[in-house]
């Protein structure tokens, strides 16, 4: 069959359209994708972890009464802060002003005794060197002029106590800081070391704070600081965060760890002491305590913006690969710092990572890259500009 020339033109054009076509998919298929990135780059980076802990007083004092009686008086305000040696309470000493005056009476009296004993004593020496009386006579002489000075010491023994006893009778405060409520009032019956305490003294600046930590945790950061990876100046610093979620104004430092392990919890108490001037710290309180562990000195940050995780949960990043193609990583961030994660495999200085305009791609897609700029009111990012 013949075709007209007019029938040929059309198919030919037909034809060149279908070829356009498919070069115009092809063109589209292979566009650059716009995205921004950031250049990971290593930095020291200062480690911290946020735990629980309950504020304790640094001294604390129960008062309690050393001798019996009644209280006549109670010499402070309760809530007041009281000095080391102040007086608290006074006991009735009317019964241990009678007993010192009796030990001191029993005491004249042996000291009396002390003086015809020795001159007996002494008359018998001489007597005894001339035969004028039996030796067993002069050694009972010098026996009762022993005995009579030995009653001496008893008394002021004696006498020593009851003294003491009576100087009891006014309760003081054996340490400097804050009283709280009383417990007896004026008219009560006391004991000596009866087990309930009048009152009781806290010292609350400095104040301590206890905090629980993991001891895996403890032995992990030990054995950071001592392979290297960690370091560490011996005196950790504590920030605190009250419960009203206010940061409080001044940093403690790190005491001690508590040698042994809780075998119910698995865990071991830490305290940091902090300075108190204001009162504002009461024992008791809950509170956060931020603990510097230590510093690493090559860290790779990561913004968690970039980091995304997979259908197993693993984190991954988008980065720019060989041939500005997207490449998918997998990586190790096993905490956060602040606004970034912490990566410790997976990437390396100088990979660029992709912040903006991931969601958009899949791994080998060609990427037009431009670093990324905090120009959208974000604060400049740790790891990179």
């Amino acid at each position: 069959m013949m075709i007209k020339p007019f029938g040929m033109a059309a198919i030919l054009l037909a034809l060149a359209g279908c070829g356009d076509l498919n070069g115009q998919a092809q063109q589209n298929a292979q566009q650059a994708v716009p995205v921004s990135f950031v250049t990971l780059r290593e930095q020291p980076v200062t480690l911290t972890t946020e735990l629980p802990g309950r504020t304790s007083p640094y001294e604390t004092s129960e008062v309690r009464p050393q001798v019996n009686g009644l209280i006549r008086a109670r010499l402070f305000a309760e809530g007041d802060y009281v000095r080391q040696g102040q007086p608290l309470y006074r006991i009735d000493p009317a019964p241990y002003e009678a007993q010192a005056a009796s030990a001191r009476a029993a005491l004249s009296r042996a000291r009396a005794g002390v003086g015809a004993s020795e001159s007996l004593a002494r008359r018998y020496g001489e007597l005894v060197k001339i035969n004028a009386i039996a030796r067993q006579e002069y050694e009972n002489a010098v026996a009762a002029s022993r005995q009579t000075q030995a009653d001496v010491a008893a008394q002021q023994a004696a006498l020593r106590s009851v003294e003491i006893d009576l100087v009891r009778t006014t309760i003081r405060a054996p340490i400097s800081g804050r009283i709280g409520r009383s417990v007896f009032t004026t008219g009560a019956l006391v004991t000596a070391a009866q087990p309930e305490p009048l009152a009781t003294i806290q010292r609350l600046d400095p104040i301590y704070v206890d905090i629980q930590q993991s001891s895996a945790d403890l032995l992990r950061l030990r054995e950071q600081i001592i392979s290297g990876k960690l370091s560490s100046d011996g005196n950790a610093r504590v920030r605190l965060r009250l419960e009203t979620g206010s940061l409080y104004p001044m940093e403690g430092t790190l005491r001690f760890a508590d040698v042994t392990v809780d075998p119910t919890t698995g865990s071991q108490t830490i305290r940091a002491q902090f300075s108190n001037p204001d009162g504002l710290l009461l024992p008791g309180m809950f509170v956060r305590a931020e603990l510097v562990e230590g510093v690493k000195s090559s860290a790779i940050l990561v913004s968690q913006r970039a980091v995304n995780r997979d259908e197993r949960g693993r984190a991954t990043v988008m980065v720019v690969g060989t041939g500005n193609k997207a490449e998918l990583r997998t990586i190790k961030a096993a905490r956060t710092v602040g606004a970034d994660w912490l990566v410790t495999g997976g990437l390396r200085a100088g990979d660029k990572v992709i912040m903006e305009g991931a969601m958009m791609l899949r791994p080998g897609m060609p990427v037009n890259a431009q670093p990324w700029s905090p120009g959208n009111g974000r604060t400049a990012n740790a790891q990179g500009k």
